[in-house]
């Protein structure tokens, strides 16, 4: 038996799918999705991004990830994060030394939640639980749970009143000064002056064009970047993706430790996620204490907790908390199964 691991190729996609059957997962694999998330090439990134463990040529276990890196007042760390990670039924620890040798393309392997199993198992690979995430909710239209629920669409009719009280208690707008406005892709340098820096104790994974310019190619789910103005001036960002049934707060950064300034930035995303055709609600996680009393602040509700997990390679501390981590840091922005998943 010869182990071997090698970058996954066009070549690897029929077993892939077998394997992704065989262990219950449902990423997005149409051919579209496959190549933007594994091969399309990134300016951020340029070494590969999947990889096979496979068997005397048979595939036993794959994994791909998102590239990040994490900023401190003590320097930088490189961070990844683990998506669509699959091992065959029965190969025995070809999951686990895959991961391992994914660990050796950073300085460190981030986890954000995961499947119960999947939480068991990382602590035994070395993971340590570092804070955690929650993810908030605010209604936009929550009559239209009834328009994708179908015939079950009584079971959820006390949800819809729930969520109608909590908008009719929703701040409205942000003030007046403050407004989004999107970028097109040749306007994306006009918010790099305001990208994340290490503030207030939080420690901030790294943002660049290049990554913002990649995302807004994601064929699984449209981006779209805005910049958060207050009297004219850009202030700060958010990224909106569209989702079934949702739009999702990717991710957010203003240039101001006030809690004033996160709420109205946050209001802007709000208005514009109002206007999407078919959006039951907004969605977004926080880690940070600003966001979270942003969000609280401008409306939200808290609807679960997940942990944060990092795995520090040989030699490498553990990144300092709170570490401000957004959904724009793994799949979370676009992973979907084709259906609504309403939080609310």
């Amino acid at each position: 038996m010869t182990r071997t691991v090698r970058p996954m190729t066009a070549a690897d996609v029929a077993a892939l799918l077998g394997l992704f059957d065989q262990a219950g997962l449902h990423p997005n694999v149409r051919p579209q999705d496959l190549e933007w998330k594994y091969w399309q090439p990134r300016a951020d990134w340029p070494a590969a991004r999947a990889f096979v463990m496979a068997n005397d040529g048979a595939l036993q276990a794959a994994g791909a990830l998102v590239p990040g890196r994490h900023t401190s007042a003590a320097g930088q760390l490189s961070l990844m994060h683990v998506i669509d990670w699959a091992a065959l039924r029965g190969a025995m620890g070809a999951g686990t030394a895959l991961m391992k040798y994914i660990a050796q393309q950073a300085q460190a392997l981030l986890a954000v939640g995961g499947s119960a199993e999947t939480r068991q198992i990382l602590p035994h690979m070395g993971f340590k639980t570092v804070g955690a995430i929650t993810g908030y909710v605010r209604p936009l239209h929550p009559w239209r749970l009834l328009n994708q629920v179908g015939s079950a669409g009584w079971r959820v009719l006390p949800r819809v009143a729930r969520g109608l009280s909590w908008r009719q208690r929703a701040p409205a707008a942000p003030a007046a000064a403050w407004q989004a406005r999107v970028l097109a892709p040749a306007e994306l340098a006009q918010v790099a002056t305001v990208l994340p820096v290490p503030a207030g104790g939080t420690v901030v994974l790294e943002r660049s064009i290049e990554l913002f310019r990649y995302m807004l190619s994601c064929p699984i789910v449209p981006f779209s970047l805005y910049a958060a103005e207050h009297s004219g001036h850009v202030r700060g960002y958010f990224v909106l993706a569209v989702a079934p049934g949702q739009v999702r707060l990717a991710d957010l950064w203003v240039d101001s430790q006030q809690v004033a300034d996160w709420r109205a930035a946050v209001l802007c995303a709000v208005g514009q996620a109002q206007a999407d055709p078919q959006a039951a609600e907004i969605v977004t996680w926080a880690s940070a204490p600003l966001l979270h009393a942003a969000l609280r602040g401008a409306g939200f509700h808290a609807r679960f907790s997940t942990p944060v997990q990092i795995r520090p390679s040989a030699g490498a501390a553990l990144p300092a908390m709170p570490l401000n981590v957004h959904m724009l840091d793994n799949d979370a922005a676009y992973f979907h199964e084709g259906r609504s998943e309403f939080w609310a």
